[in-house]
């Protein structure tokens, strides 16, 4: 499962990857999150959550690379990912590589209360 809200006042896309996450999952996704980025502007901050990720097997790294493309191309200024077991990274760091522009500054984090400080919350 994978739960899309944002903060709109804080500019900030929160996405919470949960359980067993699925490649036919991501096009949803995308969608809800074209929708919820509509309410955002250039320089938003964007928080993926893994924290909770059961599993999520490399046959859902081309639908996260499509993910992290929309997110790059919807001007995201910071992305914060939250990864606390690095056995459960399906490459993130290969995927940003690839699919975010390279001056975008990319943290990743074992914890939310990480995350909220990097975002300064």
């Amino acid at each position: 499962m994978v739960l899309v809200t944002c903060n709109q006042s804080r500019q900030l896309m929160y996405v919470s990857f949960i359980g067993d996450v699925r490649p036919e999952e991501f096009p949803a996704v995308r969608q809800e999150m074209s929708t919820e980025l509509k309410g955002l502007s250039a320089g938003f901050r964007y928080l993926a959550d893994f924290s909770r990720v059961l599993s999520m097997g490399p046959e859902c790294a081309p639908e996260m690379g499509r993910t992290m493309e929309l997110i790059a191309r919807s001007g995201v200024e910071l992305v914060v990912r939250v990864i606390p077991d690095p056995s459960k990274d399906i490459g993130m760091n290969i995927l940003t590589i690839f699919h975010y522009p390279h001056k975008l500054k990319v943290i990743t984090c074992q914890t939310l209360t990480e995350a909220f400080q990097a975002l300064g919350l």
